[in-house]
């Protein structure tokens, strides 16, 4: 099977910063397309910021500038770095990849248990 691990969640002052990690284990063969995502009180879920395994990226409007998403591909771990946090960004953040278990099979997609953020104003 397959974990994605989040970690580095917690409370924060507006304006300041967190690093999220999210750790992938199990029975890897490949990790394509990483990202995080989160569900703030009363909304849905929604894309914070994606990256491949080649590099690219994306990232929402509401983050651009603030966030850097990466990826250590040897350590099977994806990062968010969140700088000058604002209150309207607390949420659950999950992380999620396409990952193949085995090279005859497709990607299958899977998500992490979710990390608590809270900015305080």
């Amino acid at each position: 099977q397959v974990q994605l691990v989040e970690s580095g969640g917690g409370l924060v002052q507006a304006g300041g910063s967190l690093r999220l990690s999210c750790a992938a284990s199990g029975s890897i063969f490949s990790i394509h397309t990483m990202g995080w995502y989160r569900q703030g009180p009363g909304k849905q879920r929604e894309l914070v910021a994606v990256t491949t395994s080649t590099g690219n990226t994306n990232y929402a409007d509401s983050v651009k500038g603030r966030f850097t998403i990466s990826r250590d591909n040897a350590k099977n771990t994806l990062y968010l770095q969140m700088n000058s946090l604002k209150p309207e960004d607390t949420a659950i953040y999950y992380c999620n990849a396409i990952i193949k278990r085995v090279p005859t099979m497709g990607g299958e997609n899977y998500w992490g248990q979710g990390t608590q953020v809270t900015v305080s104003s």
